[in-house]
């Protein structure tokens, strides 16, 4: 297991499903030693095996590169969970399992949500800085689609919503999952990385959303409080939370805590209810601000660029636009730790 308390704050790269040669060489170009994979694709319909899961560890260190985290498993893994449906019983076994091969194979960190709701836009070509293009959210455009109801919005996943389910259903989901698979992770030795609901609004699709502001993310640190239990704290989502109030105070707060484990390091303009991505020098938040604050509050993990607009010339993964993003902050912690 790597030893990341040891590490200092670092950009690393992710948002993958898959490892390449040239993926794994590109990292290195842009001068990073860390990377994490968001629902790697690999073989299982219920749950990881652990010579799978040692298989990634071990191409990234032939490659000189660290596996730091694997964010989210497929939502079929654990949606019984989120929607407290019958069968539930059944993914927390396949969880416990998943889980204690992390621990085996040697993956510290595994990045999780919360949102039986998804992931949600309703653009993903807007235009911003010359011509760059980003996705944007409007809520009066969405607040009305009903469970079930798909659309022709970006909504990023794949779990069938059959009734509205409300913020304390939701809530009382997760406090009977984190009882039972929070002491698994304290076995494992695996940290467990609570990511933001994206956008952070009441509700979507007819399903609460808990993680949406600081005070229910202060219930959840308080009530599962433990060293493997903590924030990928997305940026961009708290930035979203009040149009970029609040999230120095937010990273001050958990981070003198010790509970900051690694950052989506993005930003946005614009408040919850319309917003556009965009680059990250032009967002709500000022990214010298937060990269100091951060390094006041000791934060040792790794930050991602994570969404980055489509620069022109860009293919899916926008490897240019990560590219510049990747540069701009390293130069931001060479600045405030030298």
């Amino acid at each position: 297991m790597i030893a990341i308390d040891t590490l200092p704050m670092r950009v690393g790269l992710g948002q993958f499903q898959e490892i390449t040669d040239q993926r794994l060489a590109y990292i290195k170009q842009c001068g990073c030693d860390d990377f994490q994979m968001n629902i790697p694709d690999l073989p299982g319909e219920e749950r990881w095996e652990c010579e799978d899961l040692a298989g990634l560890v071990e191409r990234a260190s032939a490659a000189g590169l660290r596996l730091m985290s694997i964010e989210n498993v497929p939502p079929r893994f654990y949606d019984k969970i989120m929607l407290g449906q019958q069968g539930r019983e059944q993914q927390l076994d396949n969880m416990v399992y998943t889980i204690q091969n992390l621990g085996k194979a040697g993956v510290p960190i595994l990045g999780y949500n919360f949102m039986p709701g998804g992931v949600w836009r309703t653009a993903n070509n807007t235009p911003v800085r010359g011509g760059a293009l980003a996705t944007s959210f409007n809520y009066e455009k969405a607040r009305h689609v009903r469970p079930g109801d798909r659309t022709n919005f970006g909504i990023w996943t794949t779990v069938q919503i059959d009734r509205e389910y409300s913020e304390e259903e939701i809530w009382n989901n997760y406090c009977w999952y984190l009882e039972r698979i929070l002491p698994v992770c304290e076995q494992a030795g695996v940290r467990l990385a609570l990511h933001p609901d994206d956008p952070p609004v009441p509700t979507l699709g007819g399903v609460g959303r808990v993680f949406r502001n600081f005070e229910n993310f202060r219930r959840a640190m308080d009530t599962f409080d433990s060293p493997m239990h903590g924030l990928n704290f997305c940026h961009g989502c708290w930035s979203e939370m009040r149009a970029g109030e609040g999230v120095l105070d937010a990273i001050r707060f958990f981070g003198k805590k010790g509970k900051i484990f690694y950052v989506h390091l993005r930003d946005v303009q614009g408040p919850v209810d319309d917003f556009v991505e965009c680059h990250l020098d032009e967002g709500n938040c000022d990214p010298v601000a937060t990269v100091r604050t951060l390094h006041e509050v000791g934060f040792q993990g790794f930050l991602l660029p994570d969404h980055v607009p489509q620069m022109q010339g860009d293919g899916s993964w926008c490897e240019r636009g990560r590219a510049w993003t990747v540069g701009y902050i390293k130069a931001l912690i060479a600045a405030v730790t030298s």
